[in-house]
């Protein structure tokens, strides 16, 4: 759940702290997944940049493409502002844009663009394991910022504990597997299967793993026994 902690209230808590009557409707999954992933637009918009990478430097070459990619990714911020809608995406995707794009220019290797994201991919899989191991699941510190208002609850209930830690370990393993694929497509200097790589490996696995998180705690909390108050409800 490697996004900004934001979003509505997946298990459908009460802001108010549980006040009688002020129970805010439950979010649907469309609405969910559509949050944490900026929705068609931000899913998009993320993807152009890289997109347009591939393309600029298998028609010329690496500084042309490196040029046409940040600046795209500069326009998309831009317009988003003169709109006034949401930045935080197309912020984000810049940053990752620039980082990459100045490594690959000092370089002069192509593949070095996608070294930030690589190295990213990494230390976020080993740390999502490292949590589930030592019994701090991460997915579950995540949803309890962005899904249940800061409340940690669930560390009370052994079944959501584990909930959480299988879900960690999913998130991980997943994670390391998709950077491992772009790992061997780097040291194999395969610079167009790699960038294909990283559109093909971006936000599918991450909208499954989202779809497979929201429906695994919605379970745990309708199975009887599990406190109402440890999702937040």
């Amino acid at each position: 759940m490697g996004s900004d902690p934001t979003g509505g209230d997946p298990t459908g808590g009460d802001p108010t702290g549980g006040r009688a009557g002020e129970d805010e409707q439950l979010p649907s999954l469309t609405e969910q997944m559509a949050e944490q992933l900026g929705g068609w637009r931000g899913m998009v918009e993320s993807s152009i940049p890289v997109v347009v990478f591939v393309v600029v430097n298998i028609i010329t070459e690496l500084r042309p493409a490196v040029i046409a990619s940040v600046a795209v990714a500069v326009l998309i911020a831009a317009v988003r502002l003169a709109q006034r809608r949401p930045v935080r995406h197309a912020v984000n995707g810049l940053v990752g844009i620039g980082i990459g794009a100045m490594i690959a220019w000092r370089t002069g290797d192509e593949r070095d663009f996608y070294l930030p994201g690589i190295l990213y991919g990494i230390v976020y899989g080993l740390v999502l394991l490292g949590s589930a191991l030592i019994r701090q699941p991460l997915v579950g510190w995540i949803w309890s910022i962005i899904a249940a208002g800061g409340r940690s609850e669930w560390r009370q209930d052994p079944r959501l504990v584990r909930t959480f830690t299988r879900l960690t370990v999913l998130w991980g393993v997943v994670w390391l597997a998709k950077v491992g694929v772009q790992a061997g497509l780097y040291l194999a200097d395969m610079d167009t299967a790699l960038g294909i790589a990283r559109l093909l490996l971006g936000y599918p696995p991450y909208a499954l793993l989202l779809v497979i998180t929201i429906w695994a705690v919605r379970r745990a909390n309708r199975v009887p026994g599990v406190p109402a108050a440890a999702v937040g409800n």
